[in-house]
């Protein structure tokens, strides 16, 4: 008796001792998800936004007296003149300065040429 109770003990450390041991995620795999992550969202986020501010940049570098703009506080108005950092845009009878930075968008190049041609 005492030895069927001493097997039936023993017998779970051994079948225990005879289970392989899982090997332990190398830090690469660890990390793959958050890298694999990271590179999708730069693909998509981060580099359509950097071609879009170089793309403005570029808009608010090349405009020129006459231009149709559209200003980040919803103004539109006609570039009456260009500084190296403030643009004064005609609205009606009133002139208003702005940093070029509040120029969001390029409605029409050259518009009174275009009223004059009509």
């Amino acid at each position: 008796m005492k030895i069927i109770f001493a097997s039936l003990i023993t017998l779970p450390v051994f079948a225990m001792a005879q289970e392989p041991v899982p090997a332990q995620p190398s830090m690469m795999s660890a990390f793959l998800p958050f890298l694999l992550m990271f590179a999708v969202m730069y693909i998509f986020f981060i580099l359509p936004k950097q071609k879009e501010n170089k793309k403005t940049e570029q808009m608010r570098g090349a405009l020129k007296k006459g231009d149709k703009v559209l200003t980040v506080a919803g103004i539109i108005g006609i570039v009456a003149h260009v500084d190296e950092r403030f643009v004064s845009i005609k609205t009606g009878e009133t002139k208003i300065d702005f940093e070029k930075i509040a120029i969001i968008k390029l409605l029409e190049a050259d518009s009174e040429k275009r009223e004059a041609q009509k």
